[in-house]
């Protein structure tokens, strides 16, 4: 790759940082001053989970060329093992720090979720077709049910686990003692968590996505998944291994969609295994395609957008999802349309013909300095 590829590419993530940043900042100037709506503030987390989930799988259908319909089965993977890692820290450790607990619970959500993608991936990564669809459209709908049949719970002797796959059992034979809580509830979901999902939290999530995702699409690792998406045949004549750089991608964007599914678990007080349906996947794909499939940025714009939109619509209770459905029409044209595109790709030359020119003037002084 040439240096002024390289250049043009490092100056597009940082105008991407930045710009989050900015909104970020925007943000927390709104929440002080009392500038921001008690619907939209309640809508920043939600905003950020779904703007790592979007762009993770950006990287599965975008970047790798697969498709994946189950995304929300690594969500809820991560959602329910953060829950249940913040209330056993909390009661086996006493770990009262929030902070600490929401770090470590997506962590904890990013690691099962990451090892899900390794067991779905490396047997089907391997072979040719849409294999990939199918196989995350039945671990979606596969892990929604295993998560209706557990039944979790903890005391002073550890955690307590129970699959009630035949729907004989209760909270009762967990075996818990007088001060045990009980964490799932089989079907009932997940039932008085503690809130500890902040907007600072999504936002510091929304930039390690942004980092691991953009430096792997800009490393060597990145190029040879990009190139066995355009030509497979080609890539691996020249010795490149499918299995793991398609696994590479697929497990990374595993890992992220389990950490911020973690974040969208303890943002709520209860949560069921329902919300992470065959719907939700079809939701963030939606993100990805209106944004363009490769274009990080435009599913950080499609994630915001259709996140807010639902809500900014609510006030037309009658005509919401025909106006809802009106506006997704809209944004597909527009994105199809070079003129359209020409309009907003001239702001965005602007900011990189800028911070293009901040860059270089330092390297021109110290040329200067070493010519004295």
């Amino acid at each position: 790759m040439s240096m002024s590829m390289r250049k043009k590419r490092a100056i597009g993530g940082l105008v991407t940082y930045l710009m989050v940043i900015a909104a970020y900042l925007v943000c927390q100037y709104l929440l002080a001053t009392g500038g921001m709506t008690r619907s939209l503030r309640g809508q920043l987390v939600p905003i950020c989970v779904w703007v790592v989930m979007a762009v993770s799988l950006n990287l599965v259908v975008g970047v790798s060329g697969e498709l994946s319909l189950g995304h929300a089965g690594f969500m809820s993977v991560g959602a329910f093992s953060g829950i249940v890692a913040s209330g056993w820290m909390l009661g086996a450790f006493q770990l009262e720090n929030e902070v600490v607990r929401l770090l470590l619970s997506m962590i904890v959500g990013g690691v099962f979720a990451g090892i899900a993608g390794v067991l779905i991936g490396i047997p089907v990564l391997r072979l040719r077709g849409d294999y990939l669809a199918i196989v995350t459209l039945a671990f979606g709908e596969i892990i929604k049910e295993l998560i209706n049949c557990l039944i979790v719970g903890h005391d002073e002797n550890g955690l307590h686990i129970i699959f009630n796959a035949t729907g004989a059992k209760s909270v009762n034979d967990l075996g818990l003692t007088a001060d045990g809580t009980v964490i799932i509830k089989g079907a009932q979901g997940a039932t008085g968590t503690e809130m500890l999902a902040t907007f600072t939290a999504g936002f510091i999530l929304i930039m390690v996505t942004l980092v691991i995702v953009l430096n792997l699409v800009r490393s060597r690792s990145g190029r040879a998944i990009m190139a066995l998406r355009d030509n497979r045949i080609a890539a691996e004549s020249v010795g490149i291994n499918v299995t793991k750089y398609k696994l590479m991608a697929f497990v990374t964007s595993a890992a992220l969609a389990g950490a911020a599914g973690a974040l969208y678990g303890l943002n709520f007080s209860n949560l069921t295994a329902a919300k992470f349906n065959f719907n939700t996947s079809i939701l963030i794909l939606v993100f990805v395609v209106l944004g363009g499939l490769g274009n990080i940025w435009g599913s950080i714009i499609a994630a915001t957008v259709l996140t807010i939109l639902p809500e900014a619509l609510r006030g037309f209770d009658d005509y919401r999802m025909l106006a809802y459905a009106i506006v997704l029409i809209l944004v597909m044209l527009a994105t199809n349309n070079a003129q359209f595109k020409a309009l907003f790709s001239k702001p965005l030359r602007s900011i990189k013909a800028l911070a293009s020119r901040a860059s270089s003037h330092p390297q021109k002084g110290a040329a200067a300095s070493g010519k004295d």
